[in-house]
């Protein structure tokens, strides 16, 4: 076992699109490994200009293997004593004289047979081979070309340094030839640096002003910031995704605090930050939970007067908000015009974001009427509905699409707008991701769920269904807002009722696709037994809040212990009724103790439809008596009214816990 490192210089690496492949990696290079039996533990580092695959111990060379040939049966290989063409031709693809062809009995037949030792090929001579197939199994999307055009990948590779067993791997890829060395931070130099062992180069790092490990370039960009706070009294928004494209930018960083014109905070705290964090990587900064006119950089430059490196990002800034300002201004100017929507297509099949917008008042009306909203309510929310795409034609969010609904609340309320018609237009796209916030009213609902809605509707009317992992217009998405909303808050929402009322405007389709498509993502909802969902959905209920709290009560009872063990007697009753015409009882014909018990406990129980853990409770407590009825009475008698009256007996509890779930699909 022998020291192996590796380093893929690189030019610069786009944070972005390597984020999305950085998952991969460690994988995509264990499959090469793998492929090349020479699997081993290893350490993985990165920076914007390198990629380092460290292995503390890689074997010198493959194991040795033996490698089996089997050929035709004897009676075939072997024609009047001498060996027939189909034998002569085992001996060539085995690399063999026919002298040394034999037999063996495999699997009762004696057949040709003929095992060749493999010897295994030694790392040096495969690292090269190995690290270029792994280099183009990467992808970040986008490729480029450098040079003649000859090779393709993100960036251009620059260098290859790759060190095995206290020595230097020479190989060629991408154009490139493997050196014994490496590039320092390029504020230190831009010469190459020769190493002469994997101990000189990790040592070194510092000297270079390499800070190889993410991990700890983040923990540096971290301490820097809390000695900002303290010092200032000031709070750095810290933003996840942010934060791991710096890291990912970055050799050597440094905080540094700046500040911009304090005018510009008359703009919404949403462009400033938004064009801090999308135009330059700056961190917001705050006091009292208020924006200031600060900000934060992480630079990655090395040097003893960080002053020009604030004052060029100042200066970089200042330009940036002025644009903003000019795009705020101008857009108060002009006030939302919801009739600019003509010119901006939606999709060809459904026409322009103006006969979007006019669907969706549609949708409104429909849902205020099942809300039981007032007539002004109404008339409200349709206004919210008319102005909520029209940022959409605004000078700001052409800049910024992400500000799109948030922009067009602010406008609204310059334009003198209600409050229920500024919080509708901001809130319309909510929840907009997996941890989001919902609408904080009944109100700004509705205007979030027409839109969802429409869409849903919309292209599911024109055919545009996700298939697989597919769904290029976030129909997944739009579904969950659907029931988020729902459950946020606890509105009755029957999604079949609802889709038939709303889909009459549309292309006619298939209702019970879309009506499965979005039921069917309450499986992501819930850690719980899946089929714990699937009782529930199959209890043909459709209204979310019920179907939600239907799974909350049956997954909190079946997870008591003991459970599962008792759940047979319920097995074998659903399996009984599976099948059968359930009528209703008849105590008359009650031939033993065992039916009338039964019976007369079910009777007993509390049927509220409303409280799903009382009832599943008092269904599941009449276990004894099932068992009793089981153990006691046939069935399938001769008598055919006695046999349909017993089958209706159990048949009555099975429909009471239809009303809650389908109890035959549980499984443990």
């Amino acid at each position: 076992m022998r020291e192996l490192l590796i380093e893929i210089g690189v030019e610069e690496l786009p944070a972005i699109p390597f984020l999305k492949e950085l998952p991969n990696i460690k994988t995509k290079w264990q499959t090469v490994l793998d492929e090349y039996k020479l699997k081993s533990e290893f350490d993985f580092y990165y920076t914007p200009r390198r990629l380092v695959f460290f292995h503390k111990d890689f074997k010198a060379a493959q194991d040795d293997s033996i490698q089996e040939f089997i050929g035709a049966p004897k009676h075939v290989a072997v024609k009047d004593g001498a060996f027939s063409q189909a034998a002569l031709a085992f001996a060539k693809k085995c690399e063999i004289s026919q002298d040394e062809l034999e037999f063996k009995q495999i699997d009762g037949k004696e057949v040709l047979y003929h095992a060749k030792q493999i010897k295994g090929r030694e790392s040096k001579e495969l690292l090269g081979e190995m690290i270029e197939k792994f280099l183009h199994s990467l992808n970040f999307g986008k490729s480029m070309r450098w040079g003649s055009g000859e090779h393709e990948f993100i960036r251009p590779i620059r260098s290859f340094l790759c060190f095995f067993d206290g020595k230097n791997v020479e190989f060629s890829a991408f154009g490139v030839k493997s050196e014994p060395s490496t590039y320092a931070h390029r504020s230190i130099s831009y010469e190459k640096i020769a190493i002469s062992s994997v101990k000189e180069y990790f040592d070194g790092l510092k000297e270079r002003g390499i800070v190889l490990d993410a991990n700890e370039r983040k923990q540096m960009i971290l301490v820097e910031f809390k000695k900002i706070q303290d010092k200032h009294d000031i709070s750095i928004e810290i933003d996840e995704d942010l934060l791991d494209e710096v890291v990912a930018i970055t050799e050597y960083p440094t905080a540094l605090l700046g500040e911009f014109d304090e005018s510009f905070l008359d703009m919404p705290s949403e462009v400033i930050i938004t064009s801090m964090k999308e135009n330059q990587r700056y961190f917001a900064v705050f006091k009292n939970q208020k924006l200031t006119n600060n900000f934060v950089v992480v630079s990655n430059a090395i040097t003893k007067d960080n002053d020009l490196i604030i004052k060029g990002n100042e200066k970089v800034l200042r330009a940036r908000l002025s644009d903003a300002m000019f795009f705020w201004q101008s857009d108060l100017a002009s006030g939302l015009n919801p009739e600019k929507l003509k010119n901006i297509t939606y999709l060809k099949e459904l026409g322009s974001m103006y006969d979007k917008t006019l669907r969706e008042i549609k949708i409104a009306e429909i849902l205020s009427s099942k809300f039981n909203l007032s007539a002004d309510k109404t008339e409200q929310i349709k206004r919210a509905i008319m102005l909520s795409k029209a940022d959409l034609t605004t000078a700001m969010v052409y800049e910024f699409g992400e500000l799109q609904g948030i922009m067009g609340g602010y406008y609204a309320k310059a334009m003198g707008e209600s409050d229920d018609i500024v919080s509708a237009i901001k809130e319309q796209y909510l929840p907009d991701g997996e941890n989001a916030k919902c609408p904080t009213s009944t109100f700004s609902a509705v205007v979030a769920l027409s839109n969802k809605l429409d869409t849903l509707v919309g292209l599911f009317s024109i055919g545009k269904i996700p298939t697989g992992t597919k769904d290029p217009y976030a129909l997944r998405r739009a579904a969950n807002g659907v029931i988020k909303i729902a459950q946020s808050l606890k509105l009755d929402f029957d999604v079949r009722e609802i889709l038939a009322l709303i889909a009459k405007d549309y292309n006619k389709f298939e209702l019970k696709t879309l009506e499965s498509f979005i039921i069917d993502r309450l499986y992501t909802f819930f850690d719980c037994n899946a089929s714990i969902v699937k009782s529930c959905i199959n209890s043909g209920e459709r209204d979310i809040n019920r179907l939600t709290n239907a799974i909350n009560a049956l997954s909190e009872i079946s997870a008591k212990p003991g459970f599962s063990e008792n759940f047979s007697t319920f097995k074998r009753l659903a399996n009984i009724i599976k099948d059968a015409e359930i009528s209703s009882v008849d105590v008359h014909l009650f031939e033993n103790e065992y039916e009338k018990k039964l019976n007369d406990s079910f009777m007993a129980l509390d049927k509220n439809d409303d409280d799903f853990v009382a009832k599943l409770n008092g269904l599941f407590g009449l276990k004894a008596d099932i068992d009793s009825f089981f153990d006691n009475v046939m069935i399938n008698v001769d008598d055919k009214k006695i046999k349909e009256n017993r089958i209706a007996l159990i048949g009555q509890i099975y429909k009471e816990f239809l009303k809650v779930a389908d109890i035959k699909e549980i499984s443990f």
